[in-house]
């Protein structure tokens, strides 16, 4: 039990309380494993307002604000990554990319880091804001890095336009086990892209100029899309881990209840967080030392670690917090 009689979650915190049968498509899926994010009345107010009002937003697909990408390069041979938390599960397989002069198919590793995570909080910005899941790349991602702060020259851009390109080229596949029974949907991020490849062929970097986000994401993500700080964002831009728990706070707190607070035990945490340590102990000190970098941006987050009778650390206590984003600044009008 945690604070405040909130029993313990089993494999993470979301608590899947349907059983599975019969979902056809992404939307179907996620609506068994989260709730919605923005109301139809904030997707027409953020489509109508104007770029510049809403510069200051970004938002991530609530499916990535519970299940993890790679934090760390999985090499050039492993084609597949495999992320569980609590009975959902998230695989992705790496792609390929025709080369438009070579005549060949071009092999492209797995999206891994904080770099794929801060480019697919821009494609859905934009996309929401277009109304459009068709996205051109080179003026709008070049100005979002700037606005980062982050280096847009030399290795840090190369690396940025490759993970886009892996990010673009990659798989998709989600599954819900429960009770014996278990749905998969297969799916896409991006449906097309088009490649831009520098003369130099010595580069090596392959460079979507527009990106088309598939439908079925598109639509999923007008129904999911949770709103995140832009200046919170480039705070956190240098650690993967930092804006992963930053966006399952802005997602989760607020939607907690007052009166029952909710308690996540840490083998549950670092098994949606923390694939990579293999010591419990280890990926405390971490966390812990990453979620003081997300509370100095989301000063709001009220969250208590847990000892247990022996005075051993348990878990964490979530209590209910308001959002990052105020409401106002995501049905924020045109003038």
């Amino acid at each position: 039990m945690g604070k405040g009689g909130a029993p313990a979650l089993r494999g993470g915190e979301r608590g899947i309380t349907h059983r599975p049968q019969g979902p056809r498509s992404l939307g179907d899926l996620v609506d068994r494993i989260a709730p919605k994010s923005l109301t139809a009345v904030q997707r027409r107010l953020i489509q109508a307002s104007s770029l510049a009002e809403a510069q200051d937003l970004l938002f991530q697909h609530t499916i990535f604000c519970q299940i993890c990408l790679p934090y760390r390069d999985p090499g050039d041979n492993v084609r597949e990554w495999e992320c569980k938390q609590g009975a959902a599960s998230l695989l992705i397989e790496a792609g390929r990319a025709k080369h438009p002069r070579a005549d060949e198919w071009i092999k492209l590793g797995l999206p891994w880091g904080a770099k794929p995570r801060l480019i697919l909080s821009h494609l859905n910005a934009e996309a929401l804001r277009q109304g459009s899941p068709l996205i051109e790349i080179e003026g709008s991602l070049r100005g979002f890095v700037r606005r980062l702060k982050l280096d847009t020259g030399g290795r840090n851009f190369r690396i940025i336009k490759d993970q886009l390109s892996r990010l673009s080229a990659a798989s998709i596949w989600l599954g819900l086990s429960r009770d014996g029974h278990a749905v998969t949907i297969r799916s896409h991020i991006v449906g097309a892209f088009e490649l831009w490849f520098p003369k130099d062929d010595r580069q090596r970097v392959l460079w979507p100029s527009t990106v088309r986000l598939s439908q079925e994401y598109f639509d999923s993500l007008q129904k999911y899309a949770v709103p995140l700080e832009e200046a919170a964002i480039s705070a956190l831009a240098h650690s993967a881990m930092a804006l992963d728990i930053y966006a399952w706070l802005a997602q989760r707190l607020h939607r907690i209840s007052a009166k029952e607070p909710q308690f996540i035990p840490w083998a549950a945490l670092q098994q949606q967080f923390g694939m990579h340590y293999n010591r419990v102990r280890k990926f405390r000190e971490v966390f812990l030392h990453t979620l003081r970098e997300v509370k100095a941006v989301y000063p709001a987050a009220r969250i208590g670690e847990d000892l247990g009778r022996d005075g051993q650390p348990t878990g964490l206590t979530l209590y209910n917090s308001p959002s990052p984003v105020p409401k106002r600044s995501v049905v924020r009008p045109r003038d």
